[in-house]
């Protein structure tokens, strides 16, 4: 593994969050996962196995919570820096992470871009927890420009976390009943976030996200099934 690479744990309940992570994480020429943890104990096991630079740590976490699995791994593992993703995002979670050690949150509502960027900001040691805590995502959102591109492999056109999340399960051929169990969210929200995919995109139909979905890097063309109705 090239020195220069920054190394990555994933810690998250949900499959389909780590695999898409893996993925988009996999795209950026200097991160390189070194592991994937279901539960906070996992993640606790395999960073002291490992040695990650970072761990990017979801707080809703089985066995042990991701508060507790931080302690640890702060303890066991002091250099390793701490990145919470997490769909709460109030301030006393974010105090409490801070009060902990982790070096940063951010809501998985923010862009997959904030997250990428937060990683190489802490581990150069030039970001401070609070700044990436209250990201201003309103840059992102007003972005113009000419339709989207499928060419550029491994954008992600100012999508978020969410959003890549609904956009990995939606491509790969699940129906919005499937997409809302799997991610804990309503019916209705999932409906939400596929059109305001299809806005940001230009695209109209499943289909297009889909191609966009490949030639993005958000999932693998074999990993496509056949279609549910939504």
């Amino acid at each position: 593994m090239s020195k220069t690479r920054i190394s990555i744990l994933i810690a998250d309940d949900h499959s389909v969050i780590r695999e898409g992570l893996k993925i988009l994480l996999g795209n950026e020429k200097d991160f390189c996962v070194i592991g994937e943890a279901a539960t906070g104990k996992e993640a606790v096991d395999l960073a002291k196995q490992h040695s990650p630079d970072v761990v990017i740590m979801d707080l809703s976490m089985p066995i042990l919570n991701g508060f507790e699995a931080m302690r640890q791994i702060r303890r066991a593992r002091p250099a390793t820096r701490l990145v919470v993703l997490s769909a709460y995002c109030d301030d006393e979670y974010v105090e409490r992470t801070s009060e902990i050690g982790a070096h940063g949150f951010i809501s998985k509502e923010h862009t997959f871009s904030t997250l990428a960027n937060a990683i190489r900001q802490i581990t150069r040691g030039k970001c401070p927890f609070l700044s990436l805590a209250h990201v201003d995502g309103a840059a992102q959102k007003s972005r113009k420009g000419a339709p989207k591109s499928l060419s550029d492999k491994g954008r992600n056109d100012g999508l978020t976390v969410r959003e890549l999340q609904v956009l990995q399960l939606v491509s790969e051929g699940a129906a919005n009943k499937q997409v809302a169990a799997t991610l804990g969210i309503s019916i209705k929200t999932v409906q939400k976030h596929r059109q305001q995919l299809m806005d940001k995109l230009d695209i109209h139909d499943t289909a297009g996200l889909t191609r966009y979905a490949i030639a993005a890097g958000v999932i693998d063309n074999s990993t496509t099934r056949k279609r549910s109705p939504a």
